[in-house]
């Protein structure tokens, strides 16, 4: 990578400075005395970094970076100043400044701010080819078609979901979906769909809390003058009609689901006679359904038809050692919707974002990747950056240690349990203790460190303060999987 970078001021001295260590450190550039000149230049080349003073004669800083967006807005521009008030770097930033230097400035600080948005540059031209190489391949009707959403985890609770998508997908019975809001239900059933065989038909989704209740046969079975082919059911005519949150369907509704399943016919509302319904059913809930059936809410019949395959979503607080890869996705998803750099967590932030509740499950973490993508102005994500929510919420607390019965004592510390245990050994004679005790501890802490960290290595032997060569010979000692 050799950028190109444009230094525009109108004073000599900041253009003198500029090229002596941009000379120095090897980096092609060229010196502007003023903005039309730059964006005379700009007709005929394009930079990969523009620096550029605010407050010049002609063309400001201001104007001059909604020109230089207009032509491209990938150009990262760094906006200088001697007048640092709070109203000019609201401005520089609203206008897509990457960068914002206060005069007088460190020389070494700016060529590294130049060099990371030399960096930035070259990673969204990458990542603008990848998008557009995904575009040809999604428009070329000979390449297979791309799932529109990746289903991610590593955790044995998530293997499970795996197994059952792999052995349900290729049929056409109706599949139940359990799991709280924002565990990834929608994204299952769809995922289902693209596998199965009524991949190249039409995937329905209707989600029943979003729909007014006195429309909702309308819109899932038409009738009454209404066009026939608009609603959900006609829609999902040779593929698939998701039903998201199947318990909040009225019990009308629910007997003409249950006519689908089970005569594979539909009748529209005020119809006389039952159309043909050539669909795949998947549902969907939050709630405890056979609680339902016992209040007379739901009816068992249509539960057992759709119950045939039942796939459990975990909550994101029982698959914790997945949070890692997920924000890491977020995070380059983000940052490609965004068009800016991924950002990067810190290892004090994944390890604290492991030990949050996540009542807003995979939804509440891709928000949160959301937000640090377009509020935090560094590659790297710190503690301090996290929302106030987030920072206030409480992290499970460890449980108190069992109760030492030898000693009568409740609470024990460890410190106290592990002298009682020396004391039995002792006192039963054993000798050579520790090469039975060192052994036994260091397993138990690097298996709960392994196991937080999500098998992160290099996460796991920072937090236990040993280098990466000893965690792996640790690793190969004690004989751990």
């Amino acid at each position: 990578m050799n950028p190109m970078i444009w230094v525009i001021d109108d004073d000599a001295a900041i253009r003198f400075v500029f090229d002596k260590a941009l000379v120095v450190n090897s980096i092609t550039h060229r010196l502007f005395e003023n903005g039309e000149a730059a964006l005379e230049a700009l007709d005929k080349e394009t930079p990969d970094v523009i620096v550029s003073d605010i407050r010049m004669p002609g063309i400001d800083g201001l104007t001059l970076i909604k020109k230089v967006h207009e032509i491209d807005e990938n150009i990262p521009v760094i906006i200088m100043t001697a007048h640092s008030d709070l109203s000019a770097a609201i401005d520089a930033y609203e206008r897509g400044t990457f960068e914002y230097l206060p005069k007088p400035f460190d020389i070494e600080q700016a060529i590294s701010v130049i060099r990371r948005a030399a960096v930035h540059r070259f990673n969204m031209l990458q990542m603008l080819d990848q998008r557009k190489a995904q575009l040809a391949r999604s428009t070329d009707v000979s390449a297979p078609q791309q799932e529109e959403a990746e289903i991610i985890g590593k955790s044995p609770a998530m293997q499970e979901v795996f197994k059952f998508i792999g052995r349900v997908s290729k049929t056409d019975l109706p599949v139940l979906i359990h799991g709280e809001v924002g565990t990834g239900r929608s994204l299952v059933a769809r995922t289902l769909h693209n596998h199965g065989a009524r991949k190249n038909a039409s995937f329905v989704e209707i989600n029943m809390s979003s729909i007014a209740q006195e429309t909702l046969k309308y819109e899932l079975f038409g009738g009454e003058g209404r066009d026939p082919s608009l609603c959900a059911v006609a829609k999902a005519t040779g593929g698939t009609l998701f039903i998201n949150e199947i318990c909040d369907v009225p019990m009308d509704c629910q007997n003409r689901l249950l006519q689908i399943i089970r005569d594979g016919e539909y009748t529209p509302v005020g119809a006389a006679s039952p159309l043909k319904a050539d669909i795949r059913i998947i549902a969907s809930t939050t709630h405890d359904i056979e609680k339902k059936i016992q209040d007379g809410q739901f009816n068992s019949d249509l539960y057992y038809r759709l119950n045939i395959i039942n796939i459990d979503m975990p909550p994101l607080r029982d698959r914790n050692n997945d949070i890692p890869m997920l924000a890491k996705h977020f995070l380059s998803q983000s940052a490609l919707d965004s068009h800016t750099e991924p950002k990067k967590l810190t290892s004090e932030v994944l390890v604290y974002l492991c030990r949050l509740p996540w009542t807003g499950n995979v939804r509440q973490l891709k928000n949160l990747c959301k937000y640090l993508t377009i509020m935090v102005t560094g590659r790297d994500i710190q503690l301090v950056d996290l929302p106030n929510e987030f920072l206030r919420a409480n992290a499970p607390q460890s449980k108190p240690a069992a109760s030492n019965q030898a000693s009568g004592k409740e609470n024990s510390t460890w410190q106290e349990m592990l002298r009682s245990w020396v004391d039995q050994k002792l006192k039963s004679g054993e000798q050579d203790i520790l090469s039975e005790a060192v052994p036994e501890f260091e397993r138990i802490m690097l298996e709960a460190t392994l196991t937080f960290t999500g098998n992160h290595k290099q996460e796991s032997a920072k937090l236990l303060g040993w280098g990466r060569n000893t965690l792996t010979r640790k690793i190969k000692e004690l004989n751990i999987n």
